[in-house]
């Protein structure tokens, strides 16, 4: 007898651990769709599906009408601003995230940043390339030890860059409005309920906080402008909650010592004016994805859309949770 299977979306993109951790089930039918798939298409497979699994695909409220059967939508990552979730949890539909699968990875990128930053890696690089020894007293170094760091956003990622700081012997700071202060003491770290007065003495500055309304233009001109002279500033979470135009002049007029950034306003990024200058390093949105890192995630999805047709959804990685009661 012919057993009725469940058609599950995973993007080709998907490191292939995801893919074995539906060996065996064959009440479901995995089906591949990649990134150069139209629309139309897209929400034509999407109306025979019970789930499906999200790489770069924005996912908007069009793509929750076309999917009649649609039990669960799982993000190979973390981030979710491209996908519709109010249109989700109207049909009482999950959306899943990756939880700590990639954190670790976009928490070492940061503190690669920050070593990079402070002993101005593109600088010392080019000075042997180029021959050119006796500039290399040209550039200042620092150290990290002793230097006092505000962490924004204390969630997966934060925590973990804080370990690392913490075990090079930094001054670790904290703002983040929804965690209590003793598990921030928890992890020998300060709390910083006025983002403005920290910064007045911050040497690092690392953003770690999700896009939303409250927190886009975060860091603009006036917010810039309150940071420590020569300090640095370093963003892996995501573009629009640094302004971009007022970095640069923060960085241009020597307020700012550097940045590291790994998101930008628009991606893929276009040209501005901030990939000219010598005292920015840049990344494209690649914090979070080693290869271990999109192993665990692609294993992490998986096991999410199968909690959610299973009956017993991982509710930690759940971000709309109104819809598990």
């Amino acid at each position: 007898m012919a057993v009725n299977r469940k058609k599950i979306l995973l993007p080709t993109e998907m490191a292939r651990a995801g893919w074995a951790v539906l060996d065996g089930r064959e009440d479901l039918e995995p089906v591949p769709f990649g990134p150069e798939l139209s629309t139309e298409t897209f929400h034509e497979m999407l109306a025979t599906a019970a789930g499906v699994a999200l790489w770069g695909r924005p996912f908007p409220a069009a793509s929750v009408a076309a999917a009649p059967h649609l039990e669960v939508v799982s993000r190979i990552g973390v981030g979710y601003d491209a996908v519709d979730v109010p249109a989700l949890s109207a049909r009482g539909i999950p959306l899943f995230i990756a939880g700590t699968a990639n954190s670790v990875s976009v928490a070492e990128q940061a503190l690669f940043f920050m070593f990079h930053l402070a002993r101005n890696g593109t600088a010392q690089d080019r000075v042997v390339r180029e021959g050119n020894w006796a500039g290399k007293y040209a550039h200042k170094l620092f150290d990290l030890y002793g230097k006092t760091l505000v962490i924004v956003g204390f969630g997966r990622i934060g925590t973990r860059l804080a370990a690392r700081c913490r075990a090079l012997e930094m001054d670790v700071h904290v703002h983040d409005p929804f965690v209590a202060e003793d598990m921030i003491r928890a992890r020998f770290c300060t709390q910083a309920p006025d983002l403005d007065a920290v910064l007045a003495k911050a040497d690092f500055v690392s953003i770690h906080c999700p896009k939303k309304p409250d927190t886009i233009g975060l860091f603009n001109a006036a917010r810039l402008a309150k940071m420590k002279p020569g300090a640095f500033l370093v963003n892996t979470a995501r573009g629009g909650i640094i302004d971009e135009p007022a970095l640069h002049a923060a960085l241009t007029t020597g307020k700012l010592a550097g940045a590291g950034l790994d998101v930008f306003e628009t991606e893929p990024a276009p040209k501005n004016p901030l990939f000219d200058l010598p005292n920015v390093i840049l990344a494209p949105h690649m914090a979070g994805v080693t290869q271990e890192a999109l192993d665990r995630m692609a294993v992490a999805c998986v096991r999410n859309i199968l909690s959610a047709i299973d009956g017993k959804p991982e509710a930690e990685n759940v971000v709309n949770k109104d819809v598990l009661q």
